[in-house]
């Protein structure tokens, strides 16, 4: 039991010093605010049969954790409850790019192109085409 907290006391501390380090990524004022859009995405994604089976399970994994009420840091510790999130959503999306491209995330993105611009942006990539 003390390994598992000592590990857990590990991960609160690199999440804190990834958001720190990377405040952008850490937007969640904005992170927020595209979460619809986001997840519509992630669910087109996940239906878009032309996708690698990879990309799909890493999909499925993201939204059932996204939609799960337990999370890996409770969401009321300031900056990282939320920061978590963005952080998981971010490599997931990084992963999902590199194997299923850029377009087939503007194909399916529901939102404004400033919202793809963010997401994009989340995702480790530069200013969009």
């Amino acid at each position: 039991m003390g390994g598992v907290l000592l590990v857990y006391a590990v991960l609160l501390l690199l999440l804190w010093g990834y958001a720190r380090r990377h405040p952008e990524t850490a937007a969640m004022k904005d992170a927020l605010r595209l979460l619809p859009d986001l997840l519509r995405l992630l669910r087109r994604l996940l239906a878009d049969r032309t996708l690698g089976a990879g990309v799909r399970i890493r999909l499925a994994l993201l939204l059932a954790y996204l939609l799960s009420p337990i999370d890996l840091v409770p969401d009321f510790v300031p900056v990282i409850g939320y920061a978590d999130d963005v952080i998981i959503v971010a490599l997931v999306l990084r992963s999902v790019i590199a194997r299923a491209g850029e377009d087939a995330v503007r194909r399916h993105w529901p939102g404004t192109p400033e919202g793809l611009q963010l997401i994009l942006r989340l995702a480790g990539l530069g200013a969009p085409r």
